[in-house]
């Protein structure tokens, strides 16, 4: 049997680290690790865990950082305190640990006092109602507590990472992300800490200076990066990677299947989130994703299923009630649609997906201030929400409001530069504006970038067309024809493209050409047949006449 040291290394990093996330309160990030832990396979005969996927031994946090030992006295306090912090009392928490000194109490404590002030934010939004801006109160008195605690190098990896949450609340976002990286480079499996410092990342290059330990997780907080900056290629490429690290995670499943969503290869996604809900079928985390790429599909019946199985699951959860929202927009059903929508922000008021659906339910009932409120809510959640961006550049379209337009448009190509849509979004835009050159750059784009709608050739063709470039218009024109023929596509379009093309054709001299798209467009009825009658004639007379000559 051949060793998995490497293997037994990162499940025991993994395993030491749950417990430490779970003592201190921190359960999305312990249930992170522990459902990585249990992703690995000891099965396969070679360990594929390499010194250079590893980086630096990470157990190494416990012996370079020194803790300070908790006596039993403060041992029995926190076992008292953490069955209250369970129960949500988080005053009464802080108020028990107020004079303890041992790191994981003054974290517990500190944290506590954190979520008392947010659960107090919560209700006076839920009292004052949605316009109000409210603040948690707390914040400014941790902050001045933590400042102290770090001039006394008393933080520990978990209270860096809070000192960085209380940090960015406050948009001292530069500060913040140094003392996430502080924490992460003593205690790198902090998942939640991860997520914080990616939002912080405004590109790439950003994250690829920061002074981080040369880890492995430093491989899922690139690929989580990527995925997020909509650069899809290189995130699938780490995923990849990961995937035979960790052949029975979850997370890295579905990942990847939320790549291939966002890169709109809808099959393929389908049947990995398929394959997520029969590894674990009471998983509802990303099958709100499903449910928009069950919605695009218009597979209703699969939908129909789905929103029952996760409203039987867990009826109040942000996800279910996105899903359900999903299947009333699905039957057409969109007032019904809102109101789930608007569930899911009660139960999470910065759930980024529930935003954008409502504000696209909001523009089929024929509402656009609201859905542009919802539309600014989400960019204001995430800036880098191409979706949202997008929308709100098609809302202010049904206004005719091109300039406005223009403008999210625009942001939404800097963050989707691949996307074919994104540019024949915006060139629709230069159009309307009478700005065809502009035009025309933005349909070669989309061009270049597989508009799988097939909308830039036709565009181009006929912007070329009208600003009396034959060639070019030829050109494109003979390139829609082909896309047509090969789609099967009996439409306008290939009417169009067969009678420029015989008309280009017969000018240009080549009337055996001509006289091919002609007699294709004798197949079809309507004024077109006509003209092309009317070229067939022009060109029999033509060879006629040439033929005379020639006798």
């Amino acid at each position: 049997v051949k060793s998995m040291a490497g293997a037994s290394t990162v499940k025991s990093e993994l395993i030491t680290a749950t417990r430490s996330l779970s003592e201190r309160g921190l359960a999305f990030s312990a249930k992170w690790a522990a459902e990585l832990a249990l992703g690995i396979d000891f099965s396969s005969e070679t360990d594929l865990f390499t010194p250079e996927f590893l980086g630096e031994l990470s157990l190494e946090w416990r012996s370079s950082h020194v803790l300070l030992r908790d006596d039993a006295y403060e041992e029995d306090l926190y076992l008292l305190a953490k069955s209250f912090f369970d129960l949500k009392e988080y005053r009464r928490t802080h108020h028990l640990l107020r004079d303890c000194r041992s790191p994981k109490n003054a974290f517990l404590r500190c944290y506590s006092l954190y979520l008392a002030g947010e659960k107090r934010k919560e209700e006076e939004l839920q009292e004052a109602g949605e316009q109000t801006i409210v603040i948690n109160k707390e914040l400014q008195g941790l902050k001045d507590a933590f400042q102290l605690m770090h001039a006394a190098n008393t933080l520990d990896p978990f209270g860096l990472y809070l000192y960085g949450v209380v940090l960015k609340e406050l948009e001292m976002k530069d500060l913040a992300k140094k003392f996430y990286v502080e924490s992460l480079s003593l205690f790198p499996y902090n998942w939640s800490a991860w997520l914080d410092l990616a939002s912080l990342c405004d590109d790439f290059d950003s994250a690829a200076r920061l002074n981080l330990r040369q880890h492995w997780m430093k491989h899922f907080f690139f690929a989580h990066l990527q995925l997020e900056l909509q650069d899809t290629t290189e995130s699938l490429k780490i995923y990849q990677k990961l995937s035979p690290l960790f052949p029975n995670s979850n997370y890295v499943l579905a990942q990847i299947a939320t790549v291939h969503y966002n890169t709109r290869e809808f099959d393929r996604a389908e049947e990995l989130f398929e394959n997520l809900i029969n590894r674990d079928p009471y998983r509802l985390e990303n099958l709100d994703s499903y449910s928009n790429l069950l919605y695009v599909k218009e597979a209703r019946a699969k939908l129909s299923y789905l929103a029952h199985f996760a409203s039987s699951t867990d009826k109040y959860r942000p996800e279910t009630c996105c899903i359900i929202g999903n299947y009333y927009s699905l039957r057409a059903d969109h007032e019904k649609a809102v109101v789930y929508f608007k569930r899911a922000l009660q139960l999470n008021r910065n759930y980024l997906s529930a935003w954008t659906l409502m504000g696209h339910e909001y523009v089929e009932l024929k509402n656009p201030p609201a859905a542009i409120q919802a539309y600014r809510r989400a960019v204001d959640i995430n800036r880098r929400d191409h979706r949202a961006w997008y929308a709100l550049g098609q809302t202010y379209e049904l206004l005719k409001m091109p300039l406005y337009s223009l403008y999210y448009y625009r942001k939404a190509t800097v963050l989707r530069p691949y996307d074919a849509r994104m540019w024949c979004a915006m060139a629709g835009c230069y159009e309307s504006l009478g700005r065809i050159p502009d035009a025309i750059k933005c349909y070669e784009r989309a061009e270049g970038n597989v508009d799988r709608e097939g909308i830039a050739l036709h565009k181009l063709a006929l912007l070329y067309r009208n600003v009396f470039d034959d060639e070019k218009a030829a050109y494109f024109f003979k390139k829609n024809l082909h896309r047509c023929d090969s789609e099967g596509r009996e439409c306008q379009e290939l009417i169009d493209s067969l009678l420029f093309l015989a008309t280009y054709c017969k000018n240009s001299g080549r009337l055996s050409e001509a006289q091919h798209y002609c007699t294709r467009l004798l197949d079809y009825a309507g004024k077109e047949k006509e003209e092309a009658k009317a070229i067939l004639r022009e060109i029999y007379s033509t060879q006629q006449h040439s033929l005379n000559q020639d006798s």
